[in-house]
C-alpha cells in the first residue's frame, strides 16, 4: 500500500467518524431538549416560590406551585392583558426585538437594562377568598459584572416586601455574590417599598439601624460590593418605578388592573 493510500485511508475513517459522533450528538440534543426545558421550567418556578418565602423543600414543586395564577400584564398601560400567551412568552427575549419591546433613555435606563419589553409576566397566589395574597414579579438589572435576573415578592397591599432572590448573576463570591446569602436575603421581608409615593427601599451604605426612620426602607449594603448594591437599589427603583410595574400596582390596588 501506497503512503497516499494510507492517508487516504486515514482521512475517510476521520472524516466517517466525525459524522457518526456529529449525528450522535445531534440525536441527543434532539431527544434530551424536552426534558431540559421541562428543567428549565420547574427551576424557574422553584425561584418563583423561593422569592415569594412560599418553597417548602419537602413537596413537590409543582404542587406547591398549583396555588400560582400566571398572567400577562402590559407595561405600557399597567393592565392585564391576553396579547401573548403566558406559557410560552419569553420575556427577555422580547426585550431585545425592537417591535416587542421599547428602548431607554440614558435617564430612564437606571437598571443597565438598554430596553424594556411591552408585555411581562406577574405572578399571583391568590387566598381562599380569592383575593391576591401575594404578588411576585420578575426583575432584572446590571450589577458589577453582570445583569441580575431575579424575582421580588410582595404582600396584597402592594408596598411589604415578603422577599427577593437572584437565580442569575456573574457577580464577585464573597462580595457581590452575596445576594444570595440567605441571612442578606432574610432581610428583605417585611421591608416597605414607597414612601410618600416615591420607590424608597435601597441598600444602605453599610449596616442600617433598627432605631432609624429610614429602617423600614432600608436594606443592609454588601461589604466590599459598592457597585453591586447600587445595581440592586437601582434594579428595585427601576422595576418598582413608573417604568416598571408602578402603574400595574396602583391600578391593582385601585380595582382598575
Amino acid at each position: 500500500m501506497s503512503k497516499n493510500d494510507g492517508i487516504s485511508k486515514t482521512l475517510l475513517v476521520a472524516f466517517a467518524l466525525c459524522i457518526v459522533c456529529s449525528v450522535v450528538v445531534s440525536t441527543a440534543a434532539v431527544m434530551l431538549k424536552p426534558a431540559q426545558e421541562a428543567n428549565k421550567t420547574l427551576d424557574r418556578k422553584r425561584n418563583i416560590l423561593a422569592a415569594a418565602g412560599m418553597l417548602d423543600e419537602e413537596r413537590s414543586i409543582e404542587e406547591q406551585f398549583a396555588q400560582v395564577k400566571t398572567r400577562v400584564v402590559d407595561l405600557r398601560s399597567g393592565e392585564f392583558t391576553d396579547a401573548v400567551d403566558p406559557a410560552s412568552y419569553e420575556q427577555i427575549k422580547a426585550a431585545k426585538e425592537p417591535d416587542r419591546s421599547t428602548d431607554l433613555s440614558k435617564s430612564e435606563d437606571i437598571a443597565g437594562i438598554g430596553s424594556r419589553e411591552h408585555y411581562a409576566l406577574v405572578y399571583l397566589v391568590e387566598g381562599s377568598g380569592g383575593d391576591i395574597d401575594k404578588l411576585i414579579l420578575p426583575v432584572r438589572g446590571y450589577g458589577l459584572w453582570s445583569t441580575l435576573y431575579g424575582f421580588i415578592a410582595l404582600e396584597s397591599d402592594a408596598n411589604t416586601v415578603a422577599g427577593l432572590g437572584f437565580y442569575e448573576h456573574g457577580e464577585t463570591p464573597g462580595l457581590g455574590g452575596e445576594v444570595d446569602n440567605p441571612r442578606w436575603k432574610a432581610q428583605w421581608p417585611g421591608k416597605k417599598v414607597y414612601r410618600d409615593g416615591e420607590v424608597a427601599l435601597s441598600l444602605a451604605k453599610g449596616s442600617v439601624d433598627p432605631g432609624s426612620s429610614d429602617a423600614p426602607w432600608r436594606v443592609d449594603g454588601l461589604s466590599g460590593a459598592t457597585l453591586t448594591s447600587r445595581g440592586v437599589t437601582q434594579l428595585v427603583h427601576f422595576w418598582l418605578g413608573e417604568q416598571g410595574y408602578e402603574p400595574f400596582l396602583n391600578n391593582l390596588k385601585a380595582g382598575e388592573a
